[in-house]
């Protein structure tokens, strides 16, 4: 199965706090994972969004594959590009 990097939901009801993972494509969305890439919190103002970007860039270059939320995320904090079509 391919890895995907997408959101992991936490906290209380509505109080979304979100981890951003590499996780197999067949786990479940708050379930098992592979790695902690970072969190995004959309409650705080402005909304905090924490990456380790050399783990994220390390997983993209394994082939990983991006949720649309994660996909947004990322382009938001400048590591993704415009122009990635490959989902």
């Amino acid at each position: 199965m391919a890895v995907k990097i997408r959101l992991a939901r936490l906290g209380a009801k509505k109080k979304p706090f979100y981890r951003i993972v590499a996780a197999d494509s067949g786990a479940p969305r708050d379930g098992r994972f592979l790695e902690i890439l970072g969190y995004y919190d959309p409650m705080k103002e402005p909304a905090v969004v924490k990456l380790h970007e050399d783990k994220v860039r390390t997983w993209l270059s394994r082939g990983a594959l991006m949720s649309e939320s994660a996909r947004a995320l990322l382009k938001k904090e400048g590591l993704v590009g415009v122009d990635t079509s490959s989902n």
